[in-house]
């Protein structure tokens, strides 16, 4: 194995857009040779009416209510090759065209999101004690519909094989439901302890569902996968399969990995169900990934999380008619504990929730703020965020792999380094391979665990899933993660400070304007 799963992946989640990008790419190479070869009279009226076209689709770009760094390369690619950017806006960038998804989603919110807690109490501690703290919790609860809990034990595994050996032996424990949702799942190795007690608890009389993303398992498991599980009294979904011609909703992908067993005990991290993660094979060196595990209310939350994109995948489907079944209180603890609060994103409703959280942990920082992501792809406004803390004071750090999975997304992570090292962030490479974490720690108080890359895959077309934590023991074993994590990488703040030759910063602004794009 010479390709990581996500890897293989890269290869396949183009299928299909390969396909209609390959037929612009004719249309457009015909235009040219109809321009080459004079015909004028014909090629005049075609080609005015078609940069109309262009011209118009630009004006609607440009005034939507979209990051200005979604905007220009798709403003540049429209213009210069209107055939081939206009056909792949319709396909990959208008949100119109999502439209019928966004009110499915809509109507399942509705349902959902009013059955979690309203936990005012909670809000009210914590304005008394951070109201940085408050005004984060706050905004997960008033624009992502997540309430925020103190009654929620958290355990921090900083290697994913932990965590799975963990998720396995509570999943033997479960007695009425096991929900899982995961981007990528792989029959091999790692999966089969998990089959067999899946298929023991279901046997058992337990609810089994496991739903996955079609693009993120694309090659690893097919229609025979799902049969098989329904075989064994499992139920299976597969999310936002691609259909030729009639899917649009093709560029937004489940990158959520959540369990959840009886409503008690729920897993987020980073880590897919494939045997990489687990370091049964490390085809790039080792492969460094993270988990936490909830135990107490807050799981509610990862429940309704699971339901929202287990209902909003089929039109005519009934779904479940008694959400209420299971979001079951849990036995409050003896003594109050720190405050912990899942939420999700989704590109569905327009609020960047993930990207904003990474924003708020760092205005609201004052001593650090560490970062670790494998992608680096951000937003000015990001940026922006990340600059303003370092000129603050604030020693902000931010480690991305040593060894890629992806060579071009890593050079367009590298191409972020000179904006940001220039500003006084430092950056850090984990020479030991590839790590996959997506985590962050501010002054020992606050920190974050989950699916959301530091990407605009992630930040903007992606359904994500974290947890925000704060004043909980979890922090510290988070920020003791990061010093063990230091002293394997290797900074290169100074290297792209000023290392790079001219070839090099080329390279690295054309990466950048079409970063959006990938």
């Amino acid at each position: 194995m010479k390709r990581t799963l996500e890897g293989r992946q890269n290869t396949k989640n183009g299928i299909r857009l390969a396909i209609y990008s390959g037929l612009a790419i004719l249309l457009q190479v015909v235009w040219l040779y109809m321009a080459l070869v004079n015909l004028q009279d014909i090629y005049g009226w075609l080609s005015g009416a078609v940069g109309l076209l262009a011209v118009l689709v630009v004006l609607w770009l440009y005034r939507q209510p979209i990051n200005s760094a979604m905007k220009l390369p798709w403003i540049m690619l429209i213009l210069v090759f209107p055939f081939l950017g206009v056909f792949l806006y319709i396909m990959t960038g208008r949100s119109g065209a999502t439209k019928v998804m966004r009110k499915r989603y809509e109507r399942i919110d509705q349902q959902l999101l009013p059955l979690l807690p309203e936990n005012n109490i909670e809000m009210e501690r914590l304005q008394g004690t951070d109201e940085g703290v408050a005004g984060q919790c706050h905004y997960i609860r008033h624009f992502a519909g997540y309430p925020v809990y103190q009654d929620t034990d958290v355990v921090f595994y900083p290697d994913a094989a932990d965590g799975y050996a963990a998720q396995l032996e509570e999943l033997k424990k479960a007695e009425k439901f096991i929900f899982m949702e995961y981007h990528a799942i792989e029959d091999s190795k790692a999966f089969e302890p998990l089959y067999t007690i899946l298929k023991e608890r279901s046997a058992a009389g337990v609810e089994v569902r496991i739903f996955y993303d079609y693009v993120g398992s694309m090659g690893f498991v097919g229609n025979s996968f799902a049969r098989k599980l329904a075989a064994d009294g499992i139920q299976c979904r597969v999310f936002n399969p691609v259909l030729p011609v009639l899917n649009v909703f093709m560029n937004n992908r489940d990158h959520r990995k959540i369990t959840v067993i009886d409503g008690k005990v729920g897993f987020v991290g980073g880590y897919n169900l494939a045997d990489e993660y687990f370091h049964i094979t490390e085809p790039y060196g080792y492969w460094l990934d993270t988990g936490v595990k909830l135990t107490g209310n807050a799981v509610k939350s990862l429940t309704v999380t699971f339901l929202e994109n287990w209902n909003a995948m089929r039109g005519n489907d009934r779904g479940d008619t008694d959400f209420l079944c299971y979001l079951l209180d849990q036995p409050q603890p003896k003594e109050k504990m720190g405050f912990v609060q899942p939420y999700a994103d989704s590109p569905m409703d327009n609020e960047q929730v993930g990207e904003n959280v990474y924003i708020n942990v760092l205005r609201n920082a004052r001593r650090y703020a560490w970062f670790i992501t494998p992608y680096l792809i951000i937003t000015d406004e990001m940026n922006h965020a990340f600059a303003l803390a370092a000129k603050s004071g604030v020693d902000v750090r931010i480690i991305t792999p040593g060894i890629p999975d992806k060579k071009l997304i890593y050079s367009v992570t590298r191409s972020y380094y000179a904006d940001l090292v220039k500003n006084g962030v430092r950056i850090y490479e984990y020479t030991p391979g590839f790590c996959h974490a997506k985590q962050c720690v501010s002054d020992d108080k606050v920190c974050t665990c989950g699916t959301i890359n530091l990407d605009f895959r992630s930040l903007y077309h992606h359904f994500e899933n974290g947890v925000f934590i704060y004043d909980c023991k979890a922090v510290g074993a988070v920020k003791q993660q990061f010093e063990d994590l230091f002293p394997q990488c290797q900074e290169v703040t100074e290297k792209y400070r000023t290392g790079r030759s001219s070839f090099l910063r080329l390279r690295h602004l054309l990466l950048r304007l079409f970063a959006p794009l990938m």
